[in-house]
């Protein structure tokens, strides 16, 4: 009997010892280094840019990821990163989330998982006035610009399949393609584009953004897969900012009437009952 027990115990301690790790648990390693770092891109204003005169990051992305991290007790670290380079920066591990400008589409939905959405817009299309262009379709044969690594150039081309796009690393280089007569629009979010125009000075009344949206885009916080605590964690610190009013009050600081944006009503909450 001693000898049947103890090869019966040695059977299992091997098996013990064959099993696969544990998977670690992304919320559990955030809140043991006390921090979490957040991807953003730092060259999209509002959602977050670089202040000229404090030479910090700011916007509301930026805001978020404190709300964010105040929730779970921890630090901010905010890490500056590419369009493109979003989605590995996360799967990689070099960031925990991305408060990155992030638009929620079936293809991301594969590689990553995303918190409620955190803004709802639409892309449209800015052109100049002397092009006589009233609507989204005239772009049919034609050339426009946007920014490499976003949804903004499959949109543009499921809406006018007959339009060429030419895209650049940041909204400034393509504006300034669009300026300088090398395309016949702009594609971007509408909130990027007004921003694009208040920077323009003088010369934003000879640019027209186009009425009919090329796409409606619902944005969220990315978060890679499988990470479920971390997954109910954030959105739980979302839900708490939409019971408490900041999170309106959040939209209205960056994009509200007193803003350069201008948006007079926030026609989305922070809840899963979005388009």
């Amino acid at each position: 009997m001693i000898r049947k027990f103890t090869l019966s115990a040695a059977f299992a301690l091997t098996s013990l010892l064959t099993l696969p790790a544990a998977h670690a648990d992304q919320l559990d390693d955030i809140r043991a280094k006390g921090e979490i770092v957040i991807g953003v891109l730092g060259t999209a204003e509002p959602y977050s840019y670089i202040d000229p005169k404090s030479r910090q990051l700011v916007g509301y992305e930026i805001d978020l990821g404190h709300e964010i991290a105040q929730a779970l007790g921890v630090k901010p670290v905010f890490r500056q990163i590419a369009v493109a380079a979003r989605i590995p920066s996360l799967q990689q591990g070099h960031v925990d989330i991305l408060a990155a400008a992030l638009a929620r589409i079936p293809e991301r939905e594969q590689q990553i998982d995303f918190s409620l959405p955190i803004f709802v817009t639409g892309q449209k299309v800015l052109v100049p006035n002397r092009g006589g262009l009233q609507h989204v379709a005239e772009l049919d044969g034609r050339k426009v610009v946007t920014i490499k690594g976003g949804t903004q150039e499959d949109n543009i081309k499921a809406a006018v399949p007959g339009v060429t796009v030419v895209s650049f690393d940041s909204a400034p280089q393509a504006f300034l393609a669009l300026q300088q007569g090398k395309a016949e629009g702009f594609v971007d979010d509408e909130s990027g584009l007004i921003g694009v125009l208040s920077k323009a000075g003088t010369k934003a009344s000879d640019y027209a953004i186009l009425p009919e949206r090329v796409s409606t885009t619902t944005v969220g916080i990315g978060l890679r897969k499988n990470e479920p605590a971390l997954l109910d964690a954030v959105n739980a610190a979302l839900g708490a900012l939409e019971q408490d009013g900041k999170a309106e009050n959040l939209f209205f600081k960056w994009y509200g009437p007193n803003t350069r944006h201008g948006f007079t009503q926030r026609d989305f909450r922070f809840e899963a009952s979005q388009p």
